[in-house]
Order: C-alpha cells, then structure tokens, then sequence
C-alpha cells in the first residue's frame, strides 16, 4: 500500500471527502496542521487509535492530543476551570494544547489518554478544523512520524516516513508555525503548569492567565501528556547542542546574521534565521533536520539559540533530540 495524495488547494472537496471516509473506516490519515502533520484518527475508536499507535511504533503509555472542531465541542468530552476557558478563547484555533478533567460521559477511548483521568485538547486552525467539524466527532492526532523521530512539517516528509503505513495524506504546504503546540495545565490549586513548550511562547500565555508558568523539570517527570519523553524529536545522527562552530564533517545549523568560522568543513550548512527572528527558526527546525540527517553527517552541530519566546520550544526540541536514544541506555 502506498499513500495516496491529494491537495487541500487544488482539490478541496476531494480531499475533505476522501479524509471523512477513511476516518469513518477507522484509518489514521495524515492531514496537515498549522504546527506539524499530525496522524489522525477517530478518537472514539479503540481501533483507529491502536492504528495510530501501530503506524508510529509508540508506546502506549504515552498519551494523544485530542482535536475539536471548536470550544464547543471541546466542552462537551471536558471540564474547563476559569483560567483553561480564558487560554482557549484567547489562543483558539491555535497551537495551544490544553490538558483538562475528562468528563465521564466523553466517548473518547481510554487508549487516547492512555488511562488518565485527563485529556490533552486542542483546536486546530485551517483545514484540520474544518474536517473535524465535517467529521462530526474528535480526532486524535500526534505527530505524523515514526515514533520519537523528527516531526514532519510537509506532505513529502510523511511520505518518506509513513507512505507505505497510511491510505491518505492529505497535503496543504509547509506548516506555518513548524514545532508542536504547547501544552498547558491548570492545577486544582490554580498553579499553572508548562508541560511542553511550543508554538505559543510562555510570556503570551502568562499574560493572558494572569499567573506565571511553573515549569517541570525534565528529569523523571510522569508523562501527562505528549512529548515529554526524554528522547524525542531525534534524527539518526548525533547532536551537538550550542556549536559556535562546524567540525569537519559535520551538519551546521547556524542562527542570526553573526559569521561563523569553518563552515568550509560542514558536510551540510543551512542558516534558521539569518535575521535572528526564533519564529522563522521554528518553522524551518524540522525540515532542517531532516535536510541535514540526509547529508550523511554523523553529526548535527545546532549554534546557540536563545531561550525567549519560540526559542524556548526550539531548545526543548534539541536537547530532546540530543538526549541518549532508548536503546542506547
């Protein structure tokens, strides 16, 4: 089986109703989002969650973002406290995940929130909204990719990676904001909780909440939600974290507009941001590295970029990138 693809553009209709149909049989599909493609599946569904999981090599333990179609929706599968309803109304549709009480009677299968009482929850903007609502019911949707590699931000690198697994890609361009959303928890105490930084920087978020971030420490945290396992996001090569500087054969991935000696000696060279602007750094993060994993480099060398903002999420993907493979401990 080899994927087919069609264009969100240049064929709307089709795509839309192909996409219906593949979720109604239980597949998990590829579709585009604003922050990378994710692999989607009918969250109601043990079946067309276990496909997710299957296709991606996941552990289970490891829990999925569900996506609604609107807040509405999102109310009727959770409960929101004050501050979670005031985050979603200001950053919905948007790369904001929220992790929430699941209420009893939400059809959502126990295999999405891998058994916890909670729920990760998102609205997606663009075409990924406008399927859920056709859909009619919540799609669990992680990272289009083999499990703990680079996240996909095209068509073309689901293709790659998951082609051969999945029926449908759908396929809508680059992803715009080009890391994973973040996630956030809002204790019963009122303290607010940073699980995985992302698309919408912290201070953003902080404004809005009224309340500062706490944020986790990396080391041992439970997994209550996506992308908090140590190794993640990881090309095949090595990484070297904060280079100012190329080693002979090495991949470089540079940040600003600074010149940086040696770049004669990388096997591979692509600048993030030549402006120094972290947003843009985040949309070409992924596809960067996966550039540079194909270059044959045994090592990809990343300079310093810094912790503000969007940085904040680049970093975290780095050092998750970075961190010691599962087998390799």
């Amino acid at each position: 089986m080899t994927a087919r693809i069609i264009s969100i553009d240049r064929e709307p209709e089709a795509a839309l109703a192909a996409a219906v149909d593949a979720l109604g049989q239980g597949a998990a599909i590829a579709i585009p989002t604003e922050t990378v493609y994710g692999l989607a599946a009918d969250a109601t569904r043990a079946d067309a969650i276990n496909r997710i999981y299957e296709t991606k090599g996941r552990p289970r333990f490891n829990p999925l973002i569900c996506h609604m179609a609107d807040l509405a929706m999102a109310r009727m599968h959770a409960r929101f406290d004050p501050v979670s309803e005031r985050l979603a109304e200001a950053f919905w549709p948007g790369p904001l995940t929220l992790i929430l009480p699941l209420l009893p009677e939400s059809p959502i299968h126990d295999l999405a929130s891998a058994g916890l009482d909670t729920v990760g929850i998102r609205v997606p903007q663009g075409f990924a909204g406008q399927l859920i609502r056709a859909f009619g019911r919540p799609l669990a949707a992680p990272s289009a990719n083999t499990s703990g590699a680079i996240s996909p931000t095209s068509a073309e690198h689901v293709a790659e990676d998951l082609g051969p697994k999945i029926p449908l890609i759908l396929d809508g361009g680059a992803s715009g904001v080009g890391v994973e959303s973040t996630i956030v928890k809002v204790e019963a105490d009122g303290r607010l909780r940073l699980l995985r930084p992302g698309g919408i920087a912290a201070a953003e978020i902080e404004r809005v909440a009224g309340h500062p971030l706490e944020r986790l420490e990396k080391a041992g945290a439970a997994i209550e939600a996506p992308g908090m396992l140590a190794s993640h996001y990881a090309p095949d090569a090595g990484m070297r974290l904060n280079a100012a500087f190329p080693l002979e054969g090495e991949a470089y991935l540079a940040f600003g507009p600074g010149k940086v000696e040696g770049l004669e000696k990388a096997r591979f060279t692509f600048n993030l941001s030549p402006e120094g602007d972290c947003a843009e750094a985040a949309s070409h993060l992924f596809a960067a590295m996966k550039r540079a994993d194909r270059s044959g480099a045994r090592v990809i060398a990343v300079a310093p970029i810094p912790a503000q903002g969007l940085g904040e999420a680049i970093n975290d993907r780095l050092e998750r990138a970075a961190a010691p493979k599962p087998q390799e401990t």
